[in-house]
């Protein structure tokens, strides 16, 4: 399924009945009086989260949503019926936000949470309602009124609790395989990933967490280069960062170090509080140096970054050290849910 991560939507919730205009004529019973009844309220327009839902892509479709009117009043006192609320199901993580206001209507982040996005117009008064002493044989009565009418943005963000970023074949694709379920494509060539994966990584039978790999960045995503900058927002809900690094990238001329500076200023200028994330790095592809050469390799980067936070130097290839950064992330998340301060890595310029 083509992974969809926001949409455009038009909700109008039902319009309320109009109240009757209705006297009582039976026989025997002469100046029966008004007996016209109200009308019924229109039905709302309810949004809630579906954790059986991975993507907006059925409001890619079907962009205009209206819920049911209510019925008019009618005589002998009868009230209209209320019309059928519409219930519209996303994915859990999606943010509603109404486009006219800018205001956030929903952010819903549990599987069931529901909120109301567009409320149902009341019904009109019958005529019952308008008699008087001085008015017996009244005439008035009120149209309903009319549901809410909305424009909304639907944007799905991902509940992941460690995202990974990196340059496209820093080796995201092929970590999230190594140590989760989840089955991306890898290849040799840039971009293979297209989409955010999401993994389970399960430590053992009771503790697990989610990881998210999302498109690599490239120099300018934050303005729209590249695929990257349209997924960042999938960061924004982790706890973690992995940063990936290709220790030992194909191009003799390519300097590792100016390209993990170029990630992190992407970061920084696509949002301060997602460069301000906990963030560790991991040096990948360590499978291609010889092992006596690796602590001088990760040592002059380290310095030539100018990184005082958490370091792990992996090769997700053959899987040597994604054990240990497996267990050092769990020991971090559990710590984060015991509410312990945790060391968040250095923040460099």
């Amino acid at each position: 399924m083509k992974f969809i991560d926001e949409a455009h939507i038009e909700v109008v919730a039902g319009k309320g009945g109009d109240g009757a205009v209705s006297f009582r004529r039976e026989k025997y019973v002469p100046r029966g009086g008004p007996d016209g009844g109200d009308g019924g309220r229109g039905g709302s327009i309810w949004i809630e989260a579906d954790r059986n839902l991975n993507t907006l892509i059925e409001y890619r479709y079907t962009r205009l949503f209206r819920a049911q009117n209510g019925e008019n009043g009618r005589g002998s006192d009868c009230y209209g019926r209320g019309g059928e609320d519409l219930v519209l199901r996303v994915p859990v993580g999606t943010v509603v936000r109404d486009e006219d206001t800018g205001e956030v209507l929903a952010d819903l982040t549990r599987d069931g949470q529901r909120a109301l996005i567009a409320r149902g117009g009341r019904g009109g008064l019958g005529n019952l309602h308008f008699k008087s002493s001085t008015n017996r044989a009244p005439r008035q009565s009120t149209p309903g009124e009319p549901g809410e009418h909305r424009h909304l943005y639907l944007e799905l963000k991902l509940l992941a609790d460690v995202g990974l970023l990196g340059l496209p074949n820093a080796g995201k694709s092929t970590f999230i395989r190594a140590v989760s379920a989840a089955r991306p494509k890898v290849a040799d060539y840039p971009f293979t990933t297209l989409h955010p994966n999401l993994g389970v990584v399960r430590v053992d039978h009771e503790r697990s967490f989610v990881l998210a790999d999302i498109p690599g960045l490239i120099e300018g995503a934050a303005e729209g280069a590249g695929l990257g900058h349209q997924f960042l927002r999938h960061l924004m809900r982790t706890r973690l960062l992995l940063h990936l690094v290709d220790l030992a990238p194909p191009d003799p001329q390519a300097d590792p170090v100016a390209q993990a500076r170029a990630i992190v200023e992407e970061l920084r200028r696509y949002d301060e509080a997602l460069y301000r994330k906990p963030r560790w790095l991991v040096l990948n592809k360590i499978d291609l140096i010889a092992p006596p050469e690796r602590p001088a390799r990760i040592a002059a980067f380290v310095r030539g970054l100018g990184w005082d936070g958490p370091v792990h130097a992996v090769s997700a290839l053959t899987g040597e050290g994604c054990q240990p950064l497996v267990q050092a992330i769990m020991a971090h998340l559990d710590a984060l849910r015991r509410g312990e301060p945790q060391e968040e890595g250095a923040h460099h310029e």
